[in-house]
């Protein structure tokens, strides 16, 4: 396993970010990117960002966005299009900072999202992987915020999300409550996947409560790149918790499969 990084400080879209960056073992390799969950952080990844830079060799970026983990607090409601603005606006400024051209991204549910979005504005990657990707607002997202927002106050997720977060509140309610808002209804990112070209993994839980198999469906069919579709039993949002083996060697396979030619 590779020593483990210091967290550092970046600016991007006027605010204050954490990020690990994980050298690489080996030259000519993309940097791998991850993007993190609409609940995530950096350190809620754990060791899987280490883990799959030391199987692949490659270099790896993790951060949290803005109103996440410990980079700056959000005090703005967030607006329906905030993901396309994370990958349309933040992520090309992040990379730019940090001097990275070469890149796969690795994007779990709004991660996901964010990486569709990035590549299919036409910003250069390798290769992207989504894991649990929103690509259009259906019921069975609604449905699960809805129980979130529900047990929230006193539930266990606030409890253990509070580790995790420099204010758990408003960053659960700034995420929880855009989707719900009238002004989210008919989301969606489809358009945007027609201009993706690289070569494009995405899984998706058969027990996801937070979407169905629609959702990376719809990439197969609109995505213009070659693209590979794992659907998984006994799987639910989060392939990376419940299937962390397979998500790795799965994943790592891709990264130097296709991506790599």
């Amino acid at each position: 396993m590779p020593a483990t990084p210091p967290i550092k400080f970046l600016q991007a879209d006027g605010h204050r970010l954490e990020y690990q960056y994980f050298l690489a073992k080996r030259a000519g390799l993309p940097t791998l990117v991850f993007l993190h969950q609409g609940l995530g952080s950096l350190a809620l990844w754990r060791d899987f960002p280490a883990q799959l830079a030391e199987q692949t060799g490659c270099a790896a970026l993790v951060y949290s966005r803005y109103g996440y983990g410990r980079s700056d607090v959000i005090h703005t409601a967030r607006k329906p299009d905030f993901l396309v603005h994370e990958g349309r606006i933040v992520l090309p400024e992040i990379l730019a900072t940090l001097g990275l051209d070469d890149i796969v991204l690795i994007g779990h549910s709004d991660g996901g999202t964010i990486a569709l979005a990035y590549a299919g504005n036409g910003h250069p990657t390798r290769g992207v992987v989504v894991v649990a990707p929103h690509v259009r607002d259906e019921p069975a997202t609604q449905e699960a915020i809805r129980r979130h927002l529900d047990a929230w106050p006193s539930g266990v997720l606030r409890e253990r999300m509070a580790r995790y977060h420099d204010d758990v509140d408003r960053m659960f309610l700034s995420w929880a409550k855009v989707w719900p808002s009238p002004d989210n209804a008919g989301w969606s990112i489809e358009p945007m996947l027609r201009h993706i070209t690289c070569p494009l993994l995405a899984i998706q839980g058969i027990a996801d409560d937070h979407g169905t198999m629609m959702q990376i469906d719809q990439i197969a069919a609109l995505a213009c790149g070659p693209v590979t579709l794992e659907k998984w039993p006994q799987c639910g949002h989060d392939p990376f918790r419940d299937q962390p083996e397979r998500a790795l060697a799965v994943i790592a396979a891709f990264v130097m499969g296709p991506v790599a030619r």
